[in-house]
């Protein structure tokens, strides 16, 4: 057999057994934002209704008070990185089959890289810009999934 031949079965053979990225299931916009609405209503509402009822007494006073929205965007941010460091599910992406898993590794992220991950999220989100990224991307990654190498992935039920 000629060497040229030999040259090519090697390459051949080297392209077989090179190993193919792995894909992974991205989860879907819809399902997304489907959770996210879900939970402001299973986690951020109650967070409210506490603050403004039984600690406030009354929406009067909350609305008067500076810090008590501050206090309930910081309480859900603490909830939700709890949750996501445990879990890497939230009530609304457990309904949804949706997980948040480091990019390189799939395992669940640390409590800090979570709630850095969620104030990323209020900045983006504030300015819009964040909002846009995953509708020009195919893996469909917001900012706040892009600067904490995170990624939402569907699972099985």
């Amino acid at each position: 057999m000629r060497f040229r031949n030999l040259k090519k079965q090697s390459k051949q053979k080297h392209r077989d057994t090179q190993k193919k990225p792995l894909t992974l299931p991205f989860a879907r916009m819809t399902d997304k934002i489907k959770a996210f609405i879900t939970d402001m209503f299973m986690i951020y509402t109650p967070i409210l209704y506490i603050i403004t009822y039984v600690v406030m007494g009354g929406k009067d006073a909350f609305q008067a008070s500076n810090i008590a929205p501050f206090v309930g965007v910081t309480l859900y941010a603490i909830i939700y990185a709890i949750l996501l460091a445990k879990f890497a599910q939230t009530p609304g992406k457990k309904a949804y089959n949706i997980k948040v898993v480091d990019e390189k590794t799939l395992k669940n992220l640390s409590f800090f890289r979570a709630l850095f991950r969620y104030f990323i999220f209020l900045v983006s989100a504030t300015l819009l810009v964040g909002l846009l990224f995953p509708f020009f991307r195919k893996d469909r990654k917001f900012i706040h999934d892009i600067i904490c190498n995170s990624v939402e992935i569907e699972v099985e039920k």
